[in-house]
């Protein structure tokens, strides 16, 4: 489904237009200066947890962003074989954020892209941040598929 978003009702990060952005007079029943397109992620009612298992490490391997593939495919095969359902449900809902966001918040770079409220108490999110810290100093590579 798709959704078009008026600039005032976009609610994300302070980072330029998210998804899709077109000048205003291409569209012309707009009253803002730019449209912003927002793809809504499909609702998979009942998925079996196996498929959805498969689906949550393919979408944290290739997400078009090198830095959010790298960290995002290195903690679904560290954490995703164990997680619950319930967290493989809000994993889910992080995958469905954008990747430059997901990025910044593992790294906690606030700054560039603020927390949202809905991620400030997830479980999921700060396995990622410890993660992603690298306290170990491992270098990072890839899993093997």
């Amino acid at each position: 489904m798709l959704r078009f978003l008026q600039r005032s009702q976009f609610q994300g990060s302070k980072t330029r237009p998210r998804v899709f952005s077109k000048p205003f007079h291409s569209f012309p029943f707009l009253k803002q200066e730019e449209l912003i397109l927002k793809v809504e992620p499909l609702k998979r009612d009942n998925e079996p947890e196996d498929v959805k298992r498969r689906r949550l490490v393919y979408q944290s391997r290739k997400r078009g962003i090198l830095e959010t593939d790298l960290l995002l495919s290195r903690f679904a095969k560290r954490y995703l074989p164990t997680m619950s359902m319930e967290e493989m449900e809000e994993y889910d809902d992080l995958l469905n954020e954008l990747d430059w966001d997901i990025y910044y918040w593992a790294v906690k770079n606030y700054e560039v892209t603020p927390l949202p409220e809905k991620w400030k108490d997830s479980k999921i999110l700060t396995k990622l941040q410890e993660m992603s810290a690298n306290n170990e100093g491992e270098i990072l590579r890839m899993p093997n598929l």
